[in-house]
């Protein structure tokens, strides 16, 4: 288990997904990061939920995609979701693991597996469609409609992102509804483990 604060933050945001659960882009939050010419990032991504029940916070991608190139210069990256109906914002820095098919680690490549076993099979054949932002050739459409099995592992495209919070240390919450600000810090007690603590700041 966590530190009241840290199930104290994830409470807040779960709950905010769950009151907001009826809108399409409850799901959505954008992600920054740093590219190798120093220069920031950003883009919409989707949750696919905690890993395992705990805080890092799952995100599919494909990997021929900037953002891989982004975090392997960088492998921080600060998420920012905002809830509409509620008036609320979390920002989540965090060191992203890049889980892709090259990993020799057979638990993160079960991880993989798992998160791709957990997409619809639209969202599946989205990874093979071809790579990103390379000039679109309409004269060249493929002869044959690509298939999958449902039952065999992530095509070699698939990505899974995984967010630790407790590596970057804050969580940032603002509620403008209320007026209230919280800053979640993690740090280190005793017997080596991450503790987190909570702070009222001005909003």
């Amino acid at each position: 288990m966590g530190s009241p604060a840290a199930e104290s933050w994830k409470q807040l945001l779960l709950s905010s997904i769950q009151s907001s659960s009826h809108l399409n882009h409850s799901s959505y939050f954008q992600m920054a990061t740093v590219a190798s010419n120093g220069r920031p990032s950003n883009r919409t991504v989707v949750f696919r939920g905690f890993q395992d029940d705990g805080y890092k916070i799952q995100i599919n991608t494909d990997s021929r995609t900037h953002k891989i190139d982004d975090l392997k210069h960088c492998p921080f990256a600060e998420i920012c979701w905002y809830f509409t109906n509620s008036w609320e914002q979390f920002r989540i820095g965090g060191q992203v693991d890049v889980i892709d098919g090259t990993k020799s680690d057979p638990i993160k490549l079960q991880q993989r597996e798992k998160a791709w076993l957990a997409c619809s099979l639209k969202s599946r054949m989205q990874y093979l469609a071809p790579a990103p932002r390379l000039p679109f050739a309409s004269e060249q459409q493929p002869t044959e409609i690509p298939t999958l099995d449902p039952s065999v592992g992530p095509v070699g495209a698939f990505c899974l992102l995984v967010l630790d919070p407790d590596q970057f240390l804050q969580v940032d919450y603002l509620n403008l509804k209320s007026n209230e600000r919280l800053i979640f810090t993690a740090g280190q007690n005793g017997n080596g483990k991450t503790h987190w603590s909570v702070e009222k700041v001005n909003p």
